[in-house]
């Protein structure tokens, strides 16, 4: 029970509870359908697990599917169309955040600027910044705020896009907090983790994308699952 509620206090740091309510189901000690623990040293696979009916060898057998993110569509700081096809065969870190967010935002900024110099001009990895307030976060702005970065190339894309398409896939899919709220500063509210995401769209892990101890731990399962495939 004290690991249960750790858990729970951990998502509600992040503003990720009780959007989990949707689609995790606690039962007794575990979380029902929020990873399936893979042999050896590999990282969980998060998220609600579906039973399908297949047929394998003529027989008709239960297999199961694991959440995914979508397909998407947005534009990127360079104004190009960036979908889920852009990280094919790549692991990547998405996050939530908006260019004039004077909370959160600049410290996760600072964060994850930690994981595109440790892990720059690796083809295997790429990082994913969904503005949530795109009617300020133009493509301009967007390619601004990147360079006062110091980002160059592709392997980091901010990218805007329609608002409700942000905020369901940010909600829905990645299962964090994104949405309008006249009483937050900036008159949205978002979540400040991080996310790792596979090859196969699947999400690997959640990290407080503030502190620097949370960035850690995302770096750290970053190479355990870059391990995998390597394996």
């Amino acid at each position: 029970m004290l690991k249960q509620k750790s858990t729970i206090a951990f998502l509600k740091r992040l503003r990720l509870w009780p959007n989990l309510n949707a689609w995790i189901v606690l039962s007794g000690l575990t979380i029902l359908g929020w990873s399936c623990t893979s042999s050896g040293d590999k990282l969980p696979i998060l998220g609600q697990r579906k039973a399908v009916l297949k047929t394998v060898d003529g027989k008709l057998v239960t297999d199961s599917v694991y959440h995914t993110i979508p397909d998407f569509n947005f534009l990127s700081q360079y104004g190009d169309t960036v979908t889920a096809k852009t990280f094919a065969n790549k692991i990547y870190v998405a996050d939530f955040f908006f260019t004039s967010c004077p909370t959160i935002c600049p410290k996760m900024k600072v964060q994850l600027k930690r994981v595109y110099e440790k892990y720059k001009n690796n083809p295997d990895v790429a990082l994913l910044s969904h503005s949530i307030d795109p009617e300020h976060d133009t493509v301009p702005v967007l390619k601004e705020f990147a360079d006062n970065l110091g980002i160059t190339g592709r392997q980091w894309l901010f990218v805007t896009g329609d608002r409700e398409k942000i905020y369901d896939i940010g909600q829905n899919s990645y299962m964090v907090t994104a949405q309008q709220d006249s009483s937050a500063v900036g008159g949205v509210v978002h979540s400040g983790a991080f996310i790792l995401i596979d090859k196969d769209k699947h999400i690997r892990g959640l990290y407080d994308g503030t502190t620097e101890a949370g960035v850690g731990k995302l770096m750290n399962d970053m190479d355990r699952l870059l391990a995998e495939y390597k394996q």
